[in-house]
């Protein structure tokens, strides 16, 4: 399939996915005479997984990474996992980090709820 058709099944457009090969988060896509890209549901595979790794808070770069690995074969296994133990652990962060943020928030408008005579002195977040 074309590059319209493939950017139409995956729900992003044919610049992202030009992009996306172009910095390597992508395989390089066979093309047909003329240099016309043509995909395979292969390819449509690999980058309905890459969205859903990016939708999922991994960096482009560690996902360029990935890409890089996985296209050296199995012996990269090693290493890919570790990479996504790595991105794992910085998304663990980042989500405690939102918990406690959410927490002083609740503080915040537990205290504006329930203070209403003394709103006048406010608490510091």
């Amino acid at each position: 399939m074309n590059i319209s058709e493939a950017a139409k099944k995956v729900q992003l457009t044919p610049v992202a996915l030009r992009y996306y090969e172009k910095i390597g988060l992508i395989p390089p896509i066979k093309r047909k005479n003329g240099g016309v890209r043509e995909y395979q549901e292969k390819d449509l595979h690999w980058i309905e997984h890459i969205k859903c790794m990016r939708e999922s808070g991994l960096c482009i770069e560690s996902l360029i990474e990935y890409t890089h690995l996985y296209q050296q074969g199995p012996e990269t296994k090693k290493e890919r996992e570790q990479l996504l133990r790595s991105e794992r652990e910085g998304l663990l962060t980042r989500y405690n980090e939102l918990g406690e943020t959410i927490e002083r928030l609740n503080k915040k408008i537990d205290h504006y709820s329930n203070d209403n005579e003394r709103c006048t002195r406010d608490i510091a977040i």
